[in-house]
């Protein structure tokens, strides 16, 4: 009797197809849905990009409300849940969040420098990662010199974005958030048109097989 993978799929490639059919098949019942979310997506992105002034400073505004609603949040749960494992490390996590939100709000100025230098050193760290990553096995990784490239990419930027602070401070995060949001909504976009076109051909071959 030959043997099932989990959730009912046969084994091997006939296992794998279905698999890709099926999530072909959820990712397409639902691409309205995707289409939708990519446009919102696209739209927001390139607004962040023409006005990241104005994004930067909505950005660190809604990081200063989610830390301020999360730590408050915590708080209530841990005077509901007193007996909770290293309660006194959460309790301090809880003040710690709020006050950052608090500070966040109440001078978004400084919140923004703040932000902009933590990701110029998050730049840094994962420049230097990625370059040491691409040189120490690039005779195992054939892809070393894109790692090495996005590495001394991360660098440059962070090099960029540190000679003009204070005032990239002012950019920095809504450009960078633009960006992503355009790229992703760009990917949802095409995978609900590309699923939308596979599985189209299918279901009418399924259909004349029939």
């Amino acid at each position: 009797m030959i043997g099932r993978a989990p959730g009912g799929l046969p084994p091997g490639p006939a296992g794998a197809e279905a698999l890709r059919q099926n999530a072909v098949a959820t990712i397409r019942a639902h691409s309205t849905f995707f289409l939708i979310e990519g446009v919102v997506l696209l739209v927001l992105g390139t607004l962040a990009v023409m006005l990241p002034n104005v994004a930067t400073l909505e950005i660190e505004l809604l990081l200063g409300w989610l830390f301020l609603i999360g730590g408050f949040a915590r708080g209530i749960t841990l005077v509901r849940r007193r007996h909770m494992p290293a309660r006194w490390w959460r309790v301090a996590s809880s003040v710690f969040a709020i006050l950052i939100g608090a500070m966040l709000i109440a001078r978004p100025i400084q919140g923004v420098l703040s932000l902009t230098l933590l990701v110029t050193v998050l730049f840094v760290a994962e420049g230097v990662a990625a370059v040491f990553i691409a040189l120490e096995f690039r005779r195992y990784l054939r892809s070393w010199s894109v790692i090495l490239f996005s590495g001394i990419v991360n660098l440059l930027l962070a090099v960029l974005i540190f000679q003009g602070w204070p005032n990239s401070a002012a950019w920095v995060l809504g450009l960078l958030v633009g960006i992503n949001l355009v790229f992703g909504g760009v990917s949802l976009i095409m995978t609900a048109l590309a699923a939308r076109r596979l599985a189209g051909p299918s279901a009418s071959a399924g259909t004349l097989r029939s």
